[in-house]
C-alpha cells in the first residue's frame, strides 16, 4: 500500500496530534476499563500513536508494512513490533486493549474481512478487555468525484499528493499521484489504496458478532468517531 510514500509517512501527516488522541484514548480507556495495563496498536504505521501511549501502558504494535515498521522500531527502541495482518495474526496471549486507528480498519475491505479482523483483535483482549476501532467516512458522508490535494512544504523536502475520490461502490479506490521534491532531485510515483466504506451499524455489528457490547462515540479522536467494543469478564 505504501509502497512510494512509507518514508514520507510521517512528513504528510504532521498535522496530526498524536499527543492529544492518545489522551483522548487514555481516557477513554479509563473510562471502559481502568485495570488496563498492556495495549496492542494494530496497524500501527509508524508509531506515532504508541509513542505517547506508552507512557501510562506496556504497549506492542504490528502492522502490515515492514517499511512502516521499521521507521517505527527507531522511534520506539525495546517495544515489540509485528509483522502481519490484521485478519490473521496470532501472536499467542492477550492484551487490555486492542487498538486499530486513523481508518485502518478499512483496508479489511469488505465486509466478511471486517469481521474476521475485529474477531482476530477481540481474540487478542482479556476478561474486562478493550477493542477499540477508529473507522473511515462512512458511505453517507463520502463524496464522490471530488479533487484533493496534501502539500508538504519543508525546507529540503517538498510533497505534492493529488488525489481524486474512487467511483460509488462499497470498495472504494483511491489513487494517489505523488511529486517529490529532496535535495537529491525530484520523483513521481502512484500509489492505489483499496478501502471499504462501512456503515455504522456493520461497525456495530462486527463488534457484538466478536462477543463484545459495542460503544459509540460520535466525535472520536478527528471526527471521524470511535468505537469501543467491551468484553465481559
Amino acid at each position: 500500500m505504501f509502497t512510494g510514500s512509507a518514508r514520507y509517512y510521517d512528513a504528510i501527516y504532521a498535522w496530526k496530534d498524536y499527543a492529544d488522541e492518545a489522551e483522548v484514548l487514555h481516557q477513554t480507556i479509563q473510562q471502559r476499563n481502568p485495570w488496563a495495563q498492556t495495549l496492542l496498536d494494530v496497524a500501527c504505521g509508524t508509531g506515532r500513536h504508541l509513542e505517547h501511549l506508552r507512557k501510562n501502558y506496556t504497549v506492542e504494535g504490528l502492522d502490515l508494512d515492514p517499511e512502516l515498521l521499521q521507521i517505527a522500531a527507531g522511534r520506539l527502541p525495546n517495544v515489540p513490533l509485528h509483522l502481519g495482518d490484521m485478519a490473521e495474526f496470532d501472536l499467542g496471549r492477550t492484551f487490555d486493549v486492542v487498538t486499530c486507528l486513523f481508518s485502518s480498519i478499512a483496508y479489511a475491505k469488505t465486509r466478511e474481512n471486517l469481521d474476521r479482523a475485529v474477531a482476530n483483535l477481540a481474540r487478542h483482549t482479556s476478561r474486562r478487555g478493550l477493542v477499540i476501532l477508529e473507522p473511515w467516512i462512512l458511505p453517507e458522508d463520502y463524496r464522490y468525484d471530488e479533487v484533493h490535494a496534501t502539500f508538504v512544504d519543508e525546507p529540503a523536502l517538498k510533497i505534492a499528493r493529488i488525489n481524486t475520490s474512487g467511483p460509488r461502490g462499497p470498495v472504494t479506490v483511491l489513487d494517489f499521484q505523488y511529486t517529490v521534491g529532496t535535495p537529491e532531485g525530484i520523483e513521481t510515483f502512484t500509489e492505489r489504496h483499496e478501502v471499504g466504506l462501512f456503515a455504522h451499524e456493520e461497525y456495530l455489528e462486527a463488534l457484538t458478532n466478536a462477543g463484545l457490547t459495542a460503544h459509540h462515540s460520535p466525535h472520536g479522536l478527528m471526527g471521524r468517531g470511535l468505537y469501543v467494543g467491551v468484553r465481559s469478564r
